[in-house]
């Protein structure tokens, strides 16, 4: 059981290694909300499902709808921020 845990470990210490080392210079912001979306949401699906390949999947694809919507969110508030208008929460 503990070397299994240490192969998941290992094995995304290589994955957010890799992700850091390329960046998201090039990413527009909604890119890279949707990514770190993604990143949380597999991570957290995977460790809620004990390491399954559905439980994995679907909270990858939950966390991509989450940092769509949080992106949505916020350019709402920076559109109203910049032209001087209330918004309203």
């Amino acid at each position: 059981m503990r070397i299994r845990a240490i192969k998941h470990l290992s094995l995304a210490a290589v994955l957010a290694a890799g992700l850091g080392g390329t960046g998201c210079a090039n990413m527009s912001d909604t890119d890279r909300r949707i990514g770190t979306g993604v990143g949380i949401g597999a991570v957290t699906g995977a460790l809620i499902s004990g390491g399954r390949p559905g439980g994995t999947a679907a909270g990858a694809v939950i966390g991509a709808g989450a940092g769509y919507l949080y992106d949505r969110e916020r350019k709402r508030r920076d559109y109203y921020r910049y032209r001087g208008r209330y918004y309203r929460y």
